[in-house]
């Protein structure tokens, strides 16, 4: 079985190129190639048979960027992973596209097993970060006071056991609570704490000190 990615950038010949090379791993196979988000909504909207994986997306396209296309992707398919595969280095670009959810960001200057394992990652755990966009993420969180934040004594156990590679259905064998028991604590903290995606609450616990790495 290979998992299914498309590819997003308005540049052809380097989305080709980026097609090419997820083709030659074992685990991935591009289903098509897409310009911009506007080509996203119509191929996804079109039968499900065309909703992904993974969606590589550059940040800057015409029509509907990188940020806009992650927030409807997000929004719309949130069982889609979002990987940010961009030109763009900038700190702020890169939160913009993390707080619109992606669930990490790359360069385009990557090389192939970085790509690989990135791809790989995001299936077992459910996210990918370089050391540099982690220790980013740590910086920028916002400072919500955990003082100020009512936590249940399992959500804490339920965050702690999140920073871990466990995916939820083993967090939630590990305490003994049912799956959709988890989704609640996790839905439930993404609300108290304004987060998107487990990344986000990783950074919060680290950040607040509930996890220590």
């Amino acid at each position: 079985m290979k998992y299914s990615v498309v590819v997003v950038d308005d540049h052809t010949l380097l989305s080709q190129a980026i097609e090419s090379m997820v083709n030659t791993f074992d685990k991935f196979k591009v289903l098509y190639t897409c310009k911009n988000g506007g080509e996203v909504q119509e191929k996804f909207n079109a039968s499900p048979r065309n909703v992904p994986d993974i969606v590589l997306v550059d940040v800057n396209m015409p029509v509907m960027n990188g940020i806009e296309t992650t927030e409807w992707v997000v929004a719309n398919y949130p069982n889609v992973h979002v990987l940010a595969l961009s030109v763009e280095d900038a700190d702020g670009t890169i939160l913009k596209m993390l707080k619109a959810g992606a669930i990490g960001y790359l360069l385009k200057d990557t090389q192939k097993d970085v790509l690989e394992k990135a791809l790989l990652e995001i299936i077992e755990n459910g996210f990918y970060h370089t050391k540099s966009v982690t220790n980013l993420l740590v910086d920028s969180v916002s400072g919500k006071d955990k003082n100020r934040v009512n936590f249940k004594e399992n959500e804490i156990k339920f965050m702690r056991l999140a920073c871990s590679e466990l995916t939820y259905k083993e967090i939630a064998e590990k305490m003994f609570l049912s799956p959709k028991t988890i989704d609640g604590y996790r839905d439930s903290l993404f609300t108290k704490l304004d987060l998107r995606n487990r990344v986000g609450l990783v950074m919060y616990a680290i950040k607040n000190k509930i996890y220590t790495p």
